[in-house]
């Protein structure tokens, strides 16, 4: 234990109080950036991507490519997968289409990092499906289609595989 004057004492008190207010006035307040899709701030990159097939070579290339954006922007992109037809099967606990769990957990995975999952309605009522069938992450929307057109008027760039 370090033994000083209390003189001595007093002073480093006052140093450390004066150090720690002059941080909380002269320090950026900390925030993230998280709203319905992803971010509270507008990010400098959008994107949607169209995912309705059930293939897994493109499943496999959509979920790649978003990684890859999300490596390369981290917090500076926001992402939106619109999965409406057969690439609903995706966000399904359950899916009755062939979806290796590979890219299941691959899309949870990217879903905690912030990537928006959204399933369109009419094609779960399609599907007689209810929002319990969809896995946790999954957005449920009215319209995939009418989606991508309302993040496009939002500044989303639209890219289909």
């Amino acid at each position: 234990m370090l033994i000083m004057p209390k003189a001595q004492y007093n002073l480093s008190r006052q140093w450390l109080l004066i150090m720690a207010l002059l941080n909380l006035v002269f320090s950026p307040p900390a925030s993230a950036h998280h709203t319905d899709t992803h971010f509270e701030d507008s990010s400098a990159h959008k994107i949607v991507y169209q995912c309705n097939q059930a293939d897994s070579s493109y499943l496999n290339h959509i979920l790649f490519s978003v990684g890859e954006l999300i490596r390369k922007y981290g917090d500076d992109v926001e992402i939106v997968v619109a999965c409406f037809g057969p690439g609903i099967h995706l966000l399904a606990q359950v899916p009755e289409r062939p979806i290796p769990t590979e890219l299941q957990q691959r899309a949870s995975s990217l879903a905690a990092y912030g990537v928006a999952f959204h399933a369109c309605k009419n094609t779960m009522d399609a599907l007689n499906w209810k929002s319990t069938d969809m896995v946790d992450y999954a957005k449920v929307v009215p319209i995939g289609v009418e989606d991508i057109m309302l993040l496009q008027e939002q500044g989303f760039s639209y890219f289909s595989w």
